[in-house]
This record gives structure tokens, C-alpha cells and sequence, in this order.
């Protein structure tokens, strides 16, 4: 066997090989790709309570597009995602909602970027939140103006504000900058209402209704029951 023999079984074995390479990669990027819609599907509706409410059965559906990142729905903290452009859409019960949020926009820098410096300029709202009244079974959605330029987007984030849009496209509400001194007055996981006036409720009851109200009271509110039950 003379040396161009051996270079040719080696070209040819070093083609087999990054081919079956090549193959490797593409079949990983189809499971990722396969992934990534898996979990986009899985975590594409958001429920916003706790528990099984009966209103859930006929909840009202509020789509936010991948600017809108919703942090609180009703003082509950809404689950921050991987990618924070992910467009979601937020199962909500029938009655008053309080939903926080806050707008974000990205733009590409031009010109040379250093090493470690980001690639794009973030430009983010002040936390806003708008309240309204949702009906069982109907679908909302954002709307707001969309810049056409980052200067543009910077000027107008001051004033910044969303309307929440029915599927009629009837205007409910028009979001405000959040105060978190604010709360909602109503918990939105309903309390059971206690039977023919008695005052004994189940365990489960008591333990539902404790938590509900853990969650709406204030820091100090919850300190002074803390002191009082372990008194």
C-alpha cells in the first residue's frame, strides 16, 4: 500500500466523518427547535390565581405581545420566562383585575461595539398598571403607539401608556404609572361565603381564606398577626 492510497482512504473516512457531524447538528437543532415550541405552547397561557376557583371554568383571556412584560395580575408575581420578548397570554377571573406591567423596547446600536458592552439600547416604561373589569369568557389585548425609531421611543417613554382593547376593539382602560402604595381592596380568589349565618367553616375553608388574606395584607399587618399568634 503506497502513501496515496493511505491519503485517499483518509480524505475519504475524514468526508464519512463530517458528514455523520454534520448530520449530529442537525438533528440536535431539530430537537432544540422541537423544544422551544414545546415549551412555547406549554407556557403560552398564564393562569393568574391560586387554587381552582369555579370562575376559572370561564376565564376571560388578556394577550400581551412580546414588548409587554406583565409582572403582577392582582398583586400576585407573574413568573419571569427565559426570553422576555415572549408573547404570553394571562387567564384572568371574571370581575376586577389589576394587572402591572411594564413596556420595553429594543434597538441595535450602530458602529463599533466594545468587548462586554451591549449590542442594542433598552429603553423600558415606569411600571404602569391599568384595572378593568373583565367578562367571563372574553379575549383583550394591549394597545399602545409603536415607535418608529429609538430616538422616537425615547421621547415618547415618559408619557408612556396602553389602552386594554377588547376583541370588539372597545377601549376598557387606559394604564396609569403604578404606585405600589396602591393595593386592590378585593381579594380576586374568592372566599367561600359561610352558610346560614354559622360562623364554623371546614378546615380547608379556614386555611383558603388565610392565605387569601396573608396575600393582600401589608408588611405591617402580617408582622402584628405574626406577634399575635405567636403570643
Amino acid at each position: 500500500m503506497n502513501i496515496s492510497h493511505l491519503i485517499r482512504v483518509f480524505q475519504s473516512t475524514g468526508q464519512g466523518w463530517r458528514r455523520g457531524v454534520a448530520r449530529v447538528r442537525a438533528a440536535l437543532g431539530a430537537m432544540v427547535v422541537m423544544s422551544l415550541v414545546g415549551c412555547a405552547s406549554s407556557v403560552s397561557v398564564v393562569e393568574t390565581w391560586e387554587g381552582n376557583p369555579a370562575a376559572a371554568s370561564n376565564a376571560a383571556t388578556l394577550e400581551a405581545p412580546g414588548e409587554i412584560r406583565v409582572t403582577r395580575v392582582n398583586g400576585r408575581a407573574m413568573t419571569n420566562f427565559l426570553m422576555d420578548d415572549l408573547a404570553l397570554d394571562y387567564a384572568l377571573l371574571p370581575g376586577e383585575n389589576e394587572v402591572v406591567f411594564v413596556y420595553k423596547t429594543i434597538w441595535a446600536k450602530s458602529g463599533v461595539v466594545r468587548n462586554g458592552e451591549s449590542k442594542v439600547h433598552v429603553i423600558e416604561s415606569e411600571p404602569q398598571v391599568v384595572r378593568f373589569e373583565a367578562e367571563a369568557g372574553e379575549t383583550y389585548r394591549f394597545d399602545f403607539d409603536q415607535p418608529e425609531s429609538r430616538q422616537e421611543a425615547e421621547q415618547e417613554m415618559p408619557e408612556f401608556s396602553a389602552e386594554i382593547v377588547s376583541l370588539a376593539g372597545a377601549s376598557v382602560a387606559t394604564s396609569t404609572v403604578w404606585d405600589p402604595s396602591e393595593r386592590m381592596t378585593a381579594a380576586r380568589t374568592p372566599i367561600p361565603e359561610s352558610t346560614s349565618g354559622s360562623s364554623l367553616v371546614s378546615g380547608d375553608n379556614a386555611l383558603e381564606q388565610l392565605k387569601t388574606i396573608w396575600e393582600t395584607a401589608s408588611d405591617e399587618e402580617k408582622k402584628a398577626f405574626l406577634r399575635w399568634a405567636f403570643e
